[in-house]
């Protein structure tokens, strides 16, 4: 028995042995960020690694050398992520926009908390790279109200060609806690044409209320476009084909650092030639997972 357990231990050794060398041997000549012990990060291009240091290329800066013992993380990264010398991180808010969302699914064990307005509230989470569900909920218990909305958002999401085209469908199921209501919601398919940073979105749903489905489409048409590192420009419009007036849309910004975001804007009807300017738009979100 003790041979066995030496065995496999000897084994073990060797497997990681020869994982960390081929790790190591991966690092090299990689465009990497660096996050330090210290709470420091570098982004630069592997000179060196070995088990004791990695000296790496920063522009602007030169040659760092950090010693094993104080990184806490190595991150390869996508070279056309560093522009003009720095580092743009991954789009976490590039899966949707002000409300609706777009075809590009959420990563596996990624997620975002939303509140809108302070009383909406949505969370969503990738089960696979495929599939997301989310939930949400108006808290009007708040206000001495017994009733509670509440809602689940399922979303399958393909990609199609070269991660730059994308189709999905989900759904909007919602129901009223406290109230025979029979349910209300929609049902949609959409498809997006670009990636995180710059895509346009068009899309078509039916909605319904207890048993009875609309008769005609909603059209949803967005947009987003990411113009620097933490902001990006959105729009989001909506109208139903054939009825004159009902077209409204959201039209601002997202102020986007990597760990939170906020939106801003103006909801209005497109089709308003005088009278009411828009509606304040606010909304906080809060990525989370891998």
């Amino acid at each position: 028995m003790k041979k066995i357990i030496t065995l496999l231990t000897l084994l073990l050794l060797i497997i990681i042995s020869f994982d960390l060398q081929r790790a190591l041997a991966q690092e090299v000549n990689d465009v990497v960020r660096i996050t330090t012990t210290d709470g420091n990060i570098f982004t630069g291009t592997v000179l060196e690694a070995d088990e004791q240091r990695v000296v790496i290329q920063v522009e602007g800066v030169g040659e760092i050398a950090l010693e094993r013992s104080r990184i806490r993380n190595i991150q390869v990264i996508d070279p056309d992520r560093i522009r003009n010398g720095d580092y743009w991180f991954e789009n976490p808010q590039g899966t949707r926009y002000f409300f609706a969302p777009n075809a590009i699914g959420l990563k596996r064990g990624t997620g975002y908390y939303q509140n809108t307005w302070i009383f909406f509230n949505n969370v969503n989470y990738g089960v696979t790279n495929n599939f997301s569900i989310g939930a949400g909920t108006i808290p009007v218990f708040l206000f001495g109200v017994s009733a509670l909305p509440i809602w689940v958002l399922p979303k399958v999401s393909v990609p199609v060609r070269a991660d730059n085209i994308h189709i999905a469908g989900g759904a909007l199921l919602g129901g009223v806690i406290g109230e025979d209501s029979g349910g209300f919601g929609l049902a949609y398919g959409n498809v997006t044409f670009g990636n995180k940073d710059k895509n346009l979105t068009v899309g078509a749903g039916y909605g319904y209320a207890g048993a009875e489905w609309s008769d005609t489409p909603l059209i949803n048409i967005s947009g987003l476009y990411r113009s620097g590192k933490n902001f990006q420009w959105l729009a989001e419009i909506y109208f139903v084909p054939g009825i004159d007036g009902s077209g409204a849309g959201i039209f601002g910004g997202r102020w986007a650092p990597e760990r939170f975001a906020v939106d801003f804007g103006l909801a209005r009807p497109i089709t308003e030639t005088g009278g009411i300017i828009g509606i304040p738009w606010l909304g906080v979100t809060i990525p989370f997972g891998n």
